[in-house]
């Protein structure tokens, strides 16, 4: 007898999950970062990060640092999104 093979997608942070594990995981950041508390914070992490603007003296090991900081902001900002998005969908398919 074959075995059911678990259905896997790859997340937005390129990560193999199943699609519960994702949509788990996009829930938390919506749960997290639409709260008053969490806009406030991830507002700071977005000042300190994407809208900071390296000058020209820059070392390429100082721009890279930056530039994983931001990867990691963006990928915060799009789950909470995503978790957004699920929780309306869910919203609108139990009413």
């Amino acid at each position: 007898m074959a075995e059911k093979k678990v259905k896997t997608l790859i997340g937005l942070d390129g990560m193999e999950r199943t699609p519960d594990q994702e949509e788990a995981l996009n829930a938390v950041a919506r749960a997290l970062f639409t709260s008053d508390a969490g806009k406030t914070f991830l507002n700071y992490l977005r000042s300190i990060t994407i809208e900071t603007v390296a000058g020209p003296e820059v070392s390429d090991h100082q721009l890279r640092h930056i530039e994983g900081q931001r990867y990691v902001v963006g990928l915060i900002q799009r789950r909470s999104n995503k978790g957004q998005s699920q929780k309306i969908v869910e919203d609108s398919n139990n009413g």
